[in-house]
């Protein structure tokens, strides 16, 4: 429940609380002394009421904020622990294309050399 929720919720509380409390009081044949006391007394109750339903609600609303932090760290640790994998399979696959291109480097260069050993062997032949 959000705050604005909470506090419309509470201030039609009071004021339902208040309204049934004062038709009560006036409707009951009692003297100004008593009416007043009764007014104060049901004024303590209903401030009391609030106060707890107050204190419940934020009890509440301290849960479910606790709750969506531990979610939220959480989630946190679980993308840390994917980019960490991540990471490992990229730095493998960037160390296995780093040995193919070298092997590959290495075959051409063979093969170019052994290209030019043969031309520089064919040459004199062609040229007798």
């Amino acid at each position: 429940m959000d705050n604005g929720r909470v506090g419309e919720f509470l201030k039609g509380f009071l004021i339902g609380g208040i309204a049934g409390a004062i038709a009560g009081i006036i409707y009951a044949p009692k003297s100004g002394r008593e009416t007043r006391e009764d007014i104060s007394r049901k004024s303590d109750e209903l401030i009391a009421k609030a106060k707890a339903e107050y204190d419940v609600t934020l009890e509440k609303t301290k849960k479910s904020y606790d709750g969506a932090i531990k979610k939220l760290k959480e989630l946190e640790e679980e993308a840390l622990q994917k980019v960490n994998e991540l990471e490992g399979k990229f730095g493998g696959l960037t160390e296995r294309g780093k040995e193919a291109i070298e092997d590959n480097k290495s075959r051409l260069k063979r093969a170019f050399d052994a290209g030019v050993e043969t031309y520089k062997e064919e040459k004199p032949k062609k040229s007798s």
